[in-house]
């Protein structure tokens, strides 16, 4: 009879990292990007009400781990019109600096980045599998945000049947 000797790897060294701390950290991150959010949306709504802007909708569509805005357009009452080239001031987070960055950005990409934020925030993982799609009006008339929300889910059903 012979002996076998296993080739099985030691187990893994218990992890090091303190994911409390690591969930704690990312708690205050979120935190500090919503509190940007409030004077990040008032000068995007001052800057449309300033180039006559009424209100502008912005679709998406995301599955599959991919998702992405489809289209941004901007109207003055009833007539789509180009948005201005002015810039406006938006206060953001980098992943790798902790101090608040202002960044000079169109009206078009704080519109885009809003929505991206506010999707993150309402359905994080929004692209992933199935995905969603959905539209995103900013009316800057009264200066609200509303999201229309559509997920696709694969969905089955059993059926027995004893015959």
């Amino acid at each position: 009879m012979s002996k076998i000797e296993p080739n099985l790897a030691a187990p893994m060294a218990p992890s090091r990292i303190d994911f409390a701390a690591v969930l704690a950290r990312q708690s205050e991150r979120d935190a500090r990007i919503a509190a940007l959010r409030p004077a990040n949306k008032e000068r995007l709504f001052d800057g449309l009400s300033a180039a006559g802007i009424t209100h502008v909708t912005v679709c998406f569509d995301g599955y599959g781990d991919s998702g992405q805005v489809e289209s941004i357009a901007a109207y003055a009452g009833d007539a789509e019109v180009t948005f201005p080239k002015t810039q406006i001031a938006y206060a953001a987070l980098t992943w790798d600096d902790p101090e608040v960055e202002m960044r000079a950005l169109s009206l078009e990409d704080v519109v885009e980045q809003l929505a991206y934020d506010l999707l993150s925030d309402t359905h994080g993982g929004w692209e992933n599998n199935d995905g969603a799609y959905g539209e995103f009006c900013f009316d800057a008339s009264v200066r609200t945000i509303h999201l229309e929300f559509n997920e696709r889910f694969t969905s089955s059903e059993l059926t027995t049947h004893d015959l």
